[in-house]
């Protein structure tokens, strides 16, 4: 992965567009957002409007509580999305919102039927509050540039809302008629032209009380999440990183079945 960095801004503008980038996902796939430089340093008073388009093709590994199979998906979508750093309690804090645009084509096996469908509209909403708790404090443009590097330690709350187009008649929906929250702690550790990250959040749902066919419930259980980031700033506005993730849990049930 590469990006653009003038300064700790543009870094943390890259790290909110990576995660925008996965605000489709379901839950098992939110567990698997990349964010390097989420809680990298910056001065308050940056303002910034992302947009963008993505494509996502070829198998999906569905939920064991769908009856679905062979499912081959192609999916596109348009992230819109603004954000603003500010001093919190003379803390560094940044808020960003997100609002997706999909659309695609998904096919497989509904029981023993083949089918297709067409859908298009918004996915779930996304807002995230982030918060530098040590190494980077609330300081404007001109302290912040003469401000040395440090260890920056952060902590984020992430909120997915049901805000997107849902039928629980059907199978396939670009939301999860849910909300979901994510709470998060992260260090970023600087060293010369590099950036070492490591986060660790834990995903919570609430119940989804109209899944398929209509009027059933359907719960998941939390997913613990995992991410570490090495980048490697080679000039201002030109860096490259090698990211991982890991995840647990996630296992659904409906109507109090047995979790999956």
């Amino acid at each position: 992965m590469s990006g653009e960095k003038g300064s700790s801004v543009d870094a943390t503008v890259v790290g909110a567009w990576l995660a925008l980038c996965l605000v489709a996902s379901t839950a098992t796939g939110a567990a698997q957002d990349l964010e390097p430089k989420a809680y990298s340093a910056s001065p308050v008073g940056a303002a910034f409007l992302v947009a963008g388009v993505t494509r996502s093709t070829g198998s999906v590994l569905t939920d064991p509580t769908l009856p679905l199979m062979d499912i081959e998906a192609a999916i596109n979508s348009v992230p819109l999305a603004a954000g603003y750093t500010f001093g919190l309690f003379g803390k560094l804090a940044l808020v960003t919102a997100a609002v997706p645009y999909a659309w695609g084509d998904v096919s497989g096996q509904v029981g023993e039927e083949a089918r297709a469908v067409t859908r298009s509209g918004l996915a779930d909403s996304r807002l995230k509050l982030s918060i530098n708790l040590a190494g980077n404090p609330a300081m404007g443009l001109r302290e912040f540039v003469k401000t040395p590097r440090r260890v920056v330690v952060g902590t984020s709350l992430t909120v997915t809302s049901p805000s997107s187009q849902y039928d629980g008649a059907k199978l396939i929906n670009l939301g999860t008629n849910r909300w979901g929250v994510k709470l998060e702690v992260g260090v970023a550790v600087p060293k010369g032209r590099w950036d070492i990250d490591g986060y660790f959040g834990v995903w919570l749902f609430t119940d989804n009380g109209d899944f398929y066919p209509g009027g059933r419930t359907r719960s998941q259980q939390r997913v613990l999440a995992l991410q570490g980031h090495v980048s490697y700033t080679f000039r201002p506005r030109l860096w490259a990183g090698v990211d991982a993730t890991w995840y647990q849990g996630g296992g659904a049930n409906v109507d109090a079945g047995e979790p999956s």
